[in-house]
């Protein structure tokens, strides 16, 4: 009798902590919109003083978020793979994470080519293109595909982490990892193992902390990109392009990931709504590189995803599941020959998808990477740039969009790696 009394004692306790949970989860979304509209609102006043506070604001947090990614993203790889590396978790994690990461961006490039056919952009006018090609930063045509993957392999163990380049920093993160996880498991081992796992809890205490101030943020970011927003109209053949590549995300955002979370049997809608304060981030950083704090702290704590496998899929998710920078990619790529009279025969665009994706997997989470991608590789091509110069100024909008869909897209990898793993893990 006195077991069944404890048993709904405990199932009462956990349920009321369950209900406390959903009632700070819906105050937290109450604080996070109503921040959304207050800042919209301020910035679309007009005031000089009140836009250049916020621009201060967002530039702070902009840089908080810069200053933590780093670290956040090394000490999560190296924990993983120093405790996973020599067991069969980590195989299994991996293999879900490449295949989920492979399966959802051929999605994105696939649904953005669909698009890019039946909306056939037309050509821009040749003196307008021309006229462009000095907004190209000039320095970016230069750049080879090659030298791209060159900078990911770094000569010192300092400048990727000074620099912030966050694939270099994957391979060092990796690498220190793995010799962790083979290394003799002797007292010096230990200790090290003790200092990175108090580093580790002192960069998460840190985010918990950015995390209670982050509405002051939203307002600033808001507020900022309120004030920029300029008047115009985008017409002809570049507003058709623009519904291509911004179609394209939308479809994948609300249908494409949606429908792989309710083909694993998970939720989409709770799962957005869990995930929405690293979305949010991920719209106003432009980066998802400088979001993944925010991303593992709402995966850890609000859809409960075993650290295990947070803390292993999401930093390499990071780096390699790029959805809208794919399907960015694909239609620029293709507009861009175009314009230049290229024929774009279906082979082409196949094969123009086989690159998109497998450039996006090589592309780093940091804002305009799919820009200069992009550029380099249309450079590399021999084909005219001033394309590139012309989607320049608009680039900011779907550079935003882009990556709070790589930031989705992550969180579903994430939360069907857990639920395929779920109570299999050691």
């Amino acid at each position: 009798m006195s077991k069944k009394v404890n048993d709904d004692v405990k199932n009462k306790a956990q349920n009321a902590l369950e209900e406390h949970r959903k009632q700070g989860g819906n105050k937290q979304i109450f604080i996070w919109l109503a921040a959304l509209v207050l800042g919209g609102v301020l910035g679309a006043l007009g005031n000089s003083g009140l836009n250049e506070f916020f621009n201060f604001v967002a530039t702070v947090f902009t840089r908080l978020f810069q200053f933590i990614a780093v670290p956040t993203i090394s000490l999560a790889i190296i924990t993983t793979l120093a405790s996973l590396g020599a067991e069969k978790d980590t195989g299994r994690i991996f293999g879900r994470t490449i295949t989920y990461t492979l399966l959802t961006t051929v999605a994105a490039s696939a649904v953005a080519l669909v698009l890019y056919m039946l909306v056939a952009p037309g050509n821009l006018p040749a003196d307008i293109v021309g006229a462009a090609v000095k907004d190209v930063p000039k320095n970016l045509g230069k750049l080879s595909y090659y030298d791209h993957f060159l900078s990911i392999v770094p000569n010192n163990i300092l400048n990727p982490f000074l620099q912030g380049n966050v694939l270099s920093v994957l391979f060092i993160a990796g690498s220190v990892g793995m010799s962790l996880a083979f290394m003799p498991k002797t007292e010096n081992h230990a200790a090290l193992m003790k200092v990175i796992l108090g580093a580790q809890e002192l960069i998460f205490t840190l985010i918990r902390g950015l995390m209670t101030v982050l509405p002051v943020g939203i307002v600033a970011f808001a507020a900022q990109l309120s004030a920029q927003i300029e008047a115009g109209v985008i017409v002809g053949s570049l507003g058709q392009y623009m519904l291509v590549v911004m179609g394209g995300n939308f479809i994948q955002i609300f249908i494409v990931l949606p429908l792989f979370l309710v083909c694993r049997g998970l939720n989409p809608l709770k799962i957005f709504k869990e995930m929405s304060p690293a979305l949010a981030v991920a719209l106003f950083t432009k980066s998802s590189a400088a979001t993944l704090p925010v991303t593992l702290a709402s995966a850890e704590q609000n859809v409960k995803v075993n650290p295990k496998v947070s803390r292993f899929v999401l930093p390499i998710c990071t780096t390699i599941n790029m959805n809208g920078c794919a399907a960015f990619i694909l239609v620029t790529s293709l507009f861009v020959l175009q314009n230049s009279g290229f024929e774009l025969t279906m082979g082409t665009m196949i094969t123009w998808l086989a690159i998109s994706v497998i450039a996006a997997i090589g592309n780093a989470g940091v804002p305009m990477g799919c820009y200069f991608l992009t550029l380099s590789l249309v450079s590399s091509m021999g084909a005219p740039v001033g394309v590139m110069g012309i989607i320049l100024p608009i680039y900011a909008v779907i550079d935003m969009i882009e990556t709070a869909e790589n930031v989705w897209s992550d969180s579903c990898v994430c939360a069907m790696t857990d639920h395929d793993l779920k109570g299999t893990l050691e």
